[in-house]
């Protein structure tokens, strides 16, 4: 292992610092990414395969905060260890960057069912691995948040029949997300998919991001600035998004709604192959798939009704 490979990215390091697990069979691939990403704000660690990457996640789960992952490697390849992680409670929530030169609708479709969160095409410019590095921590730091709300929150809703509640901000979504997962059977998987949902509600329905610009901002690093340019613009400052919620013994059911002009649901529900490569774009497929019992989008798509088991009283 080459002295670039062990080196640690030095800008700021502390011990709060995050780390990307890099899990390349080549060498000569490692120490790229290790050039590229050797003036960002946390710490790499490498594995040479698949069976290396899955003794250093298992022996120090919480260590790792993404995982840019090599699809065909020996021992064990991309695939078998994104299947391993996923199915592992300690490991689930780590985002996973799937990197391949293989990209054939199908590869991508397969992965992305898996719940590989970003694809990166080989060859990738700097620029790309960046952007799409720094995405996928951003959305473990968001996760992480989420989790510690979940853990401070007490339990103030189990009386509740029925509840209403207005929010405009980004951080009001994510509280109140984690209040209300925590009235859910599995509150880890609930507070992901319902914080998706309601983020949704303020950021393209009341704030009127498109998927176009969220890519845009995204890329430049320019989407927490546009989101509070835009909370104090007067054209959005007034819009509140909504949640009605009913409790009956044994499942909740969530109205949600924003005052936006609502947008094209039907081609968020599944996962999409041409939109692997996306910064972001595969939130709603995953709160469907993994968070609620049902998830269904009515009119012209401002409008979001979910249930979701309840834990026992």
């Amino acid at each position: 292992m080459t002295q670039r490979m062990t080196q640690r990215i030095t800008q700021d390091m502390n011990d709060s610092q995050p780390t990307v697990l890099v899990v390349d069979d080549q060498e000569v691939n490692r120490d790229l990414i290790g050039e590229y990403l050797l003036d960002q704000p946390y710490t790499l660690d490498y594995a040479a395969d698949g069976q290396e990457a899955w003794d250093k996640l298992k022996a120090n789960p919480r260590r790792y905060q993404t995982v840019l992952l090599d699809r065909m490697m020996p021992r064990m390849n991309g695939i078998e260890l994104l299947t391993r992680m996923k199915a592992d409670a300690e490991l689930s929530a780590i985002p996973v960057i799937l990197q391949t030169a293989a990209a054939s609708p199908d590869e991508i479709q397969e992965g992305m069912q898996l719940g590989a969160y970003y694809y990166l095409a080989k060859p990738f410019p700097r620029q790309a691995l960046e952007a799409v590095v720094a995405t996928a921590l951003a959305e473990s730091q968001n996760l992480h948040d989420l989790h510690d709300s979940l853990d401070r929150a007490q339990r103030v809703l189990h009386l509740l029949a029925e509840a209403r509640f207005a929010f405009s901000t980004l951080e009001e979504a994510r509280t109140l997300a984690a209040e209300l997962a925590n009235r859910a059977r599995q509150p880890v998987a609930v507070v992901m998919g319902l914080s998706e949902i309601l983020i949704n509600a303020v950021e393209h329905g009341n704030l009127g991001i498109s998927y176009a610009e969220k890519s845009r901002l995204l890329s430049e690093g320019q989407w927490n600035d546009e989101i509070a340019r835009r909370l104090d613009d007067p054209r959005y400052s007034t819009r509140r998004a909504h949640v009605h919620c009913e409790f009956n013994t044994h499942e909740a059911e969530l109205t949600v709604i924003d005052e936006g002009d609502g947008f094209d649901w039907t081609h968020y529900l599944e996962m999409q192959p041409d939109r692997a490569f996306d910064l972001h774009g595969r939130g709603i497929a995953v709160a469907r798939k993994l968070s609620f019992t049902s998830l269904e989008y009515l009119g012209n798509g401002n409008t979001v009704r979910l249930t979701f088991p309840l834990a026992d009283a």
